[in-house]
């Protein structure tokens, strides 16, 4: 039992868990193979309310500030083994900068379609020449008078083909460096905003990812977000919230895992016996249920601070870091203790295996996470 949810809490899970099994894991196999979801999943999640919990109710949203219900929807959807809707993208990481940082007109211009699932938003940070290193970014928004014209390129881009709003980093003074980049929503028709092809992945194959291009996008000036020249601010500003929705993630993924490896272990015979007989497995089993419950506590209490306004960069970058570097070796040792069928598509464990592999990457890697660390040790 973990003491930081409610029964209202409770409640809500029920009810996102009936919704994977009756709108998503039905369907997930087919949405692998097309490699994205419909897009009237994303209005039956709005519909069902799982969607932008903290867009206040004057702009079409719930107006429920607790980050605990962000955390449900994707340990349910982990729990599920889907990885393909991209709800955490928009709901925990893109739409919050729309929540603090956009004004009133804008919020009620883009926030209603967020909730209902109308309006799928992504966020167009890395580059093909830039990854990790945001001050390297080249896309360019040059003020021309009442509007900015945008030119440049992005890859990797969660919910890419899909998304009607994507807020673009570009640099709207090419020689002031980190002070330099602004945060700008280019929308779904403007010309010369094109979608290259939709990348083939290792992983996580329904989730859409897409490259895009810009090339002479005329955006109106009323697109910026927050002011000119806080762009880099901005996103360090919501990087401890996305730090921490990744590792809760990993985390339920490694409850995940332990459960399919124990199913496993009691069910397969090997020798005459199950192969959870076997002291090498049991002792493997006994590692993995001990790591994955410390990492839980660890998560919860950061989750506790986040709620509280106390989580800053250094905790979220050692939750980030430590519980997706577990799901690594936990989905690896999974593989390994069910033998030749864990190579199986058709077993959970494989999808996992490769789904999981994104995990150290995205939201900074992590070597970025460890760098941050470091350098908190005064080292």
């Amino acid at each position: 039992m973990r003491d930081i949810f409610t029964a209202e809490h409770e409640d809500f899970r029920k009810t996102v868990r009936a919704f994977m099994e009756k709108e998503v894991v039905p369907f997930h196999d087919q949405w692998d193979k097309d490699g994205i979801v419909p897009r009237e999943l994303w209005k039956k999640a709005g519909e069902t309310g799982l969607l932008c919990f903290d867009v206040p109710e004057e702009f079409g949203g719930p107006g429920v500030d607790d980050f605990r219900y962000n955390v449900i929807v994707s340990e349910e959807q982990t729990r599920a083994n889907v990885s393909g809707p991209g709800f955490s993208v928009h709901t925990d990481i893109i739409v919050p900068y729309l929540i603090s940082i956009a004004n009133d007109e804008q919020k009620a211009r883009w926030l209603p379609g967020c909730v209902s699932g109308d309006t799928i938003t992504a966020i167009a940070m890395t580059e093909p020449g830039a990854g990790s290193d945001l001050q390297g970014i080249r896309t360019t928004a040059i003020d021309k008078g009442d509007h900015y014209l945008v030119n440049g390129s992005k890859t990797f881009i969660s919910n890419g083909i899909h998304a009607d709003l994507v807020i673009v980093v570009a640099r709207t003074d090419p020689d002031a460096g980190h002070k330099g980049i602004s945060l700008i929503v280019l929308e779904e028709g403007m010309e010369g905003f094109e979608r290259g092809r939709n990348l083939d992945k290792i992983g996580l194959h329904a989730q859409d990812t897409a490259e895009l291009s810009f090339t002479d996008v005329m955006v109106p000036k009323e697109n910026l977000l927050g002011e000119e020249g806080q762009g880099f601010i901005y996103l360090m500003m919501n990087l401890p919230q996305e730090r921490l929705i990744i590792a809760a993630q990993a985390v339920a993924a490694c409850e995940a895992v332990l459960d399919m490896c124990l199913e496993y272990a009691k069910t397969r015979e090997a020798f005459g016996k199950p192969i959870g007989k076997f002291q090498h497995n049991r002792f493997l089993l006994a590692e993995m249920a001990t790591e994955t419950k410390i990492a839980r506590v660890f998560i919860d209490d950061c989750l506790k601070k986040h709620l509280a306004g106390k989580l800053d960069a250094v905790d979220a970058s050692m939750a980030k870091y430590h519980a997706t570097e577990l799901q690594n070796k936990h989905v690896n040792q999974g593989v390994q203790l069910h033998g030749g069928y864990g190579y199986m598509l058709e077993y959970p464990i494989a999808k996992a295996y490769l789904d999981s592999r994104i995990s150290t990457i995205y939201g900074g890697t992590t070597e970025i996470q460890k760098e941050i660390i470091g350098r908190s040790l005064g080292i």
